[in-house]
């Protein structure tokens, strides 16, 4: 088994071929990255020499898949019809721009249904991705598992499922496993990994399984809080993370840290994650 994909969210601010040079500097294979402003409406426009040069990098130092993430104000069920503008808007332009990176992924939080209900919300989310998803586009969408606070739809596998089935274009859809999500939903991923993998592959089929993101969790399984911790500070604990990076069905997908850290941090648990999954190797 090769080394495996982990990196961190990085900033735009200084470009793509800079976030590069800054995964390599932590020793990160791939990495994250808002396609727009994490917590507005504006995106930049692409400087096709600075993309053409993160390309040529990645090439040249055997990088993974990158997992672009959609704003976080992006909801595609909201109750407020403009909002709901603004996210079908938001999701054309970002996959329009994400072509200029072909063949990585595109994640975003599936959203809210404030109040209308999970089947109305689904039929939203699914109204939304019809819209924006375009055959042959290069770039695969993945709905992101959620803790279920509030009114969030995707706090279970079967919601991600109904919303795979009632998109036309579903061939371009995955999933993105956040372990801090999965376990605040109620899903036992640090006591029975193989057990949610095999539920996962019941409800929605681990083909759809494109992505990590790695968090531990402040709070215990089932409290639907979504608060993430230091990778082995939680109450998943470094034993859960272990089996994530050595678990033949997870150990090859891209992994990405959202852990609560600097650049500093990040190396030190890309480091840490590096020799779990090294240990078990020997």
């Amino acid at each position: 088994m090769g080394a495996i994909t982990i990196g961190c969210h990085l900033s735009t601010s200084a470009g793509f071929e800079a976030m590069g040079r800054t995964a390599l500097e932590i020793g990160a294979n791939t990495f994250a990255f808002f396609t727009r402003n994490p917590r507005g409406g504006s995106a930049k426009a692409l400087d096709p020499r600075d993309v053409e040069a993160l390309l040529t990098l990645m090439a040249e130092h055997g990088f993974g898949k990158l997992v672009a993430h959609a704003p976080y104000t992006m909801n595609l069920c909201s109750a407020t019809e403009r909002t709901v503008e603004f996210a079908r808007e938001a999701m054309a332009g970002d996959l329009e721009r994400m072509e200029a990176l072909p063949g990585n992924y595109y994640n975003f939080h599936p959203g809210s249904h404030v109040r209308q209900g999970a089947g109305r919300g689904i039929e939203l989310i699914c109204e939304g991705l019809n819209q924006v998803l375009v055959p042959g586009q290069r770039t695969r969408v993945l709905l992101e598992t959620m803790a279920g606070k509030g009114t969030e739809v995707g706090r279970s596998f079967e919601e991600l499922a109904r919303i795979i089935d009632g998109t036309r274009e579903n061939q371009l859809l995955g999933v993105c496993l956040d372990t801090c999500h999965v376990s605040d939903a109620g899903y036992d991923v640090a006591g029975d990994l193989d057990g949610v993998l095999d539920e996962f592959d019941r409800v929605i089929g681990l083909d759809r399984l494109c992505a990590l993101h790695l968090n531990d969790s402040k709070n215990p399984r089932g409290s639907h809080k979504d608060r993430h911790e230091r990778i082995g500070e939680g109450t998943l604990g470094l034993d859960a993370f272990r089996a994530v990076v050595t678990n033949p069905r997870t150990r090859d997908l891209p992994m990405i840290l959202e852990t609560p850290n600097d650049l500093a941090g990040y190396r030190r648990e890309i480091a840490l994650l590096r020799g779990l999954a090294a240990d078990v190797e020997e």
